[in-house]
């Protein structure tokens, strides 16, 4: 019998979409303006404890946009958290930036705020302080924010909460895109709630979301003609999938609750295997589990992570190792790193298994018989 393929994190629509988009249609909104995006950023904004937000087409389009209004231009520095994925800093690259990578700390994998304050006090020996500090919740667990916020605000640098994965996570019951200067999201077709392709930046500072929106349509000046003083892009979201991402957001609970489930599922069948080690919630924090991930001991388990993700494939399991960190990638060899090389040890060891809000009870037997062959489960 052949077997349908079990994705990663596929999108999952509720149904309810279709009738936003017929009426997007039949109003013929379906341009880069229109009701739905309008009513899309004010959702987005109100469920985010934010002023404003900028709906644009990418969480990446929306890390630019962040990074045109902290002013950073040729030969400005830029913070960023190295175990992510690397839309998180090519932004700074294309307003031809320098980047510093820090390291993840055990915790929560994402930036360290030992490693952060070290590079800063680098920096200030050096006299380049950066222009901005880029901060990461990876997986849908949140950084440790109340720290990174303090030693930010110590060194006078602004920060941007890349919460793409994080949307429905807490920490002290405040929502991931709360933080800091400038916060974005993603609605890529993988995420935990979708508009097919899309993300958004928010801002306490409504200043900000004008100036973001005057650059998302091209910066067109305020003339009879088309008059541009600034370089402008053609970042905004269209009403058309605005239209979905009204609806998405109004089942944000339900697939939270989902992907927490599928956590549980995963960890009730491996927490107790020697040498798999699960990424456990801190003290007053919510993860969305967006991904569920496991690190994989070699030694203690006899199978590395590598050799898992193959034999899940060859049964049509997609699974994924965890990112690279940016530090190894050969696209930034030159960029200085502080750090102990723990998002190494993250990468070489960890892997992302199926974590749909749609995961259905028939694939996760399917999942669990093979988790259970390649474990040595009893």
């Amino acid at each position: 019998m052949k077997k349908n393929k079990i994705y990663l994190s596929p999108p999952h629509l509720s149904g309810k979409e279709i009738k936003n988009i017929k009426d997007a249609f039949s109003s013929n909104w379906i341009s880069s303006t229109g009701p739905y995006v309008k009513r899309f950023e004010s959702d987005l904004a109100k469920y985010c404890k934010r002023a404003s937000a900028c709906v644009v087409q990418s969480g990446t389009s929306a890390i630019h946009l962040a990074i045109r209004l902290l002013g950073v231009s040729a030969g400005d520095t830029v913070i960023c958290q190295s175990f992510t994925f690397i839309g998180s800093c090519n932004p700074v690259v294309y307003e031809k930036g320098n980047l510093i990578f820090i390291d993840s700390e055990k915790d929560t994998w994402n930036m360290c705020p030992k490693s952060l304050k070290k590079a800063l006090e680098d920096c200030k020996k050096r006299s380049i302080m950066p222009k901005a500090i880029i901060v990461v919740h990876l997986y849908g667990m949140p950084a440790k924010m109340n720290e990174i916020l303090k030693i930010a605000s110590r060194f006078n640098v602004p920060v941007v909460e890349d919460a793409a994965e994080a949307l429905g996570s807490k920490i002290d019951s405040v929502p991931c895109g709360s933080f800091g200067r400038l916060s974005i999201l993603s609605f890529n077709g993988n995420k935990i709630i979708t508009t097919s392709g899309g993300g958004a930046l928010l801002s306490d500072n409504v200043q900000d979301i004008i100036e973001a929106n005057f650059l998302s349509t091209q910066a067109k000046e305020n003339r009879p003609f088309y008059e541009h003083k600034k370089l402008g892009y053609n970042y905004k979201l269209s009403n058309i999938l605005s239209s979905i991402g009204v609806e998405q957001l109004k089942v944000l609970g339900k697939r939270v609750k989902k992907r927490r489930d599928n956590h549980i599922f995963y960890y009730n069948l491996l927490g107790k295997v020697n040498g798999v080690k699960f990424l456990n919630e801190p003290s007053g924090y919510f993860s969305n589990r967006w991904l569920t991930c496991i690190l994989v001991d070699k030694r203690k388990c006899g199978i590395s992570a590598d050799k898992i993700v193959s034999k899940l494939e060859y049964e049509k399991i997609e699974t994924r190792r965890l990112w690279k960190p940016m530090h190894m990638q050969p696209i930034f060899k030159e960029a200085k790193f502080f750090g102990n090389g723990i998002s190494n040890v993250l990468f070489e060891n960890g892997i992302c298994l199926p974590s749909g809000s749609n995961l259905s009870p028939e694939e996760r037997k399917r999942i669990k018989n093979e988790l259970i062959k390649i474990f040595s489960i009893i």
